[in-house]
């Protein structure tokens, strides 16, 4: 009996093993390959402006202008149009960064809620990009703005009330 058993337990394991390896491929096939800054079609129009010459001080190397993003959305079968617009397109040490600069009437708050608000969408736009850039003309400041890893900084969110 006990050689019964233990023949039993190896098939059961072996049969969560053939599913778990199942399901972890299908995951990984399915997985959206995440688009690199470096298949985009870049502006080469590049207009000279402050936002410029701070990124060229900090050693950014500004490679492409105002690019237009259209977007389209669909709400219970109707379609809603809009569109992003990207600055600059920038790199340093061969690593790319999407560039947005400030405006006096959209001020920025450093704070979670007012990044993730203002942001994230193009963050995860192009998750092959390092960052974003936020050149702020009137403090004369450039700010890379990261999506943090989870495996970086693991946030629980307990400090919400």
């Amino acid at each position: 009996m006990n050689e019964q058993s233990d023949t039993i337990v190896i098939g059961v394991l072996a049969v969560i093993l053939i599913i778990w390896l199942f399901y972890g491929l299908r995951k990984w096939l399915n997985r959206p390959l995440p688009v690199s800054l470096s298949g985009i079609q870049l502006n080469s129009d590049i207009q000279h402006s402050p936002a410029v010459d701070l990124l060229e001080a900090e050693g950014y190397e500004v490679i492409g202008g105002k690019m237009k993003i259209p977007l389209a959305f669909e709400v219970n079968e109707s379609v809603f149009y809009s569109r992003l617009f990207v600055d600059y397109v920038a790199e340093r040490d061969e690593i790319r960064y999407l560039v947005k600069t400030s405006r006096r009437r959209q001020p920025v708050d450093f704070t979670g809620p007012a990044i993730r608000d203002r942001f994230l969408y193009y963050l995860l736009l192009y998750p092959g990009c390092e960052g974003l850039l936020y050149v702020d003309t009137e403090e004369s400041s450039v700010n890379v703005i990261r999506l943090m890893d989870y495996e970086e900084d693991v946030y629980d969110g307990d400090d919400l009330d």
